[in-house]
């Protein structure tokens, strides 16, 4: 142990969730989550607003999360090389630095290219953040410690999709671009505080190696459907309202309901046991989707999004915390990637095929394929709920 600094000591799980690293973490992962937010339905309004209205709103989405996908496959490998410390502060400049270039051009190339990137670093940022929740909580306050970093991430969400589509129209989009840079790049300055390595062995490098009898492939399936509606209510809905007030609000509910949900589904889950809840969040996520097929009635919209907001946070915990319990410590950083999968790769490939479905169906009928999807998802865990 001699010339090794306390931050590359391991991590030694304890009984109290708020320590100094923890709250470092939730730190850098506010920043990182709030300049993700502010710019994830701006940015197809910039498009749409610079002639790239047709396919730039899906495919700018579509194109971060899907990178994100790509990214997640990697991360596992390099928390084992580098550790937390590098892994988060590397997430946070690719998340920041490249939402100044938007201050330059339109280019729909360009435009796509920095969501790439910015997609890259968000994949580092939440993969490495919820493996190294995982080794900070007791486990047996594992899914209170999960719902506890949702509800501080999604502070950010709360903030950042209604007030960036608002903003647009106050201080315009170059501010907004200049805001999600620092609010990505200031947090570094805590990374000196994150430990450097694991207290356990990282033998699952590969992601989607040994998952055949895992237990962590329905979780995984379960939640991507839901993130698949999710994607397209974010991307879609001020673009379907026509109307930013209403989209606002709608978007607003909706990131109110999902941090508080996934806390009482942590910490509800613990006691019950997580399978038991999770078909009810399913439901809840699958009526909330279906609101949005009367998109030209403002009640159901807001409604629709509240009921999405505490189905879509109940199911982020319920099947992240599902899947950690199945799991050794050996796999936390690749259950993590795995289920950071289903959350963007649904993300993104909901935008990417809405788009493409909606051209030729209208909206109503798109948003019912959406909730249609979702709804499926409730057999296979109402499957797991009775087996449990």
């Amino acid at each position: 142990m001699i010339g090794m600094t306390i931050c590359d000591v391991p991590v030694e799980p304890t009984q109290r969730l708020l320590g100094a690293r923890f709250i470092r973490l939730l730190m850098m992962a506010t920043g990182s989550g709030l300049s993700m937010y502010l710019l994830t339905s701006v940015i197809p309004l910039y498009l749409a607003a610079h002639g790239s209205a047709a396919i730039g709103p899906g495919l700018a989405t579509g194109a971060m999360m899907l990178s994100a996908v790509a990214v997640e496959l990697l991360v596992p490998r390099m928390l084992a090389r580098w550790g937390y410390r590098v892994v988060l502060g590397l997430g946070l400049i690719l998340m920041g630095a490249p939402a100044l270039v938007l201050l330059t051009t339109s280019s729909l190339p360009i435009v796509v290219l920095v969501c790439v990137i910015r997609g890259a670093g968000l994949a580092i940022n939440v993969v490495a953040a919820v493996a190294l929740i995982a080794e900070l909580a007791p486990a047996h306050r594992r899914g209170e410690a999960l719902g506890l970093y949702g509800v501080v991430v999604g502070v950010p969400a709360v903030a950042g999709l209604p007030v960036g589509v608002y903003l647009t129209n106050v201080i315009g989009f170059n501010a907004l671009f200049v805001i999600a840079a620092v609010a990505a790049l200031v947090p570094l300055v805590l990374a000196s505080g994150i430990p450097s390595r694991t207290s356990a062995e990282e033998t699952h490098v590969k992601v989607l190696g040994g998952l055949r009898g895992s237990g962590l492939l329905m979780p995984s399936f379960v939640f991507a459907a839901v993130t698949l509606a999710a994607g397209i209510s974010v991307t879609f809905l001020p673009l379907a309202a026509g109307n930013h007030s209403l989209a606002a609000t709608a978007l607003l509910l909706q990131a109110i309901a999902t941090p508080g949900a996934r806390w009482l589904a942590g910490r509800y889950g613990d006691r019950v046991g997580p399978a038991r809840l999770l078909p009810a969040a399913l439901t809840l996520s699958a009526l909330g989707a279906a609101g949005l097929i009367l998109i030209d009635t403002p009640i159901a919209v807001l409604t629709g999004s509240t009921l999405f907001g505490i189905g879509f946070g109940a199911a982020q915990n319920l099947t992240l915390t599902l899947m950690y319990n199945r799991a050794p410590a050996s796999r936390y950083a690749q259950v993590s990637a795995l289920w950071n999968l289903a959350y963007d790769g649904g993300w993104g490939l909901g935008a990417i095929a809405f788009g493409a479905v909606v051209a030729g169906t209208g909206y109503p009928l798109a948003f019912a394929l959406t909730a249609t999807i979702v709804a499926l998802g409730i057999i296979p865990a109402v499957r797991a709920a009775v087996v449990s």
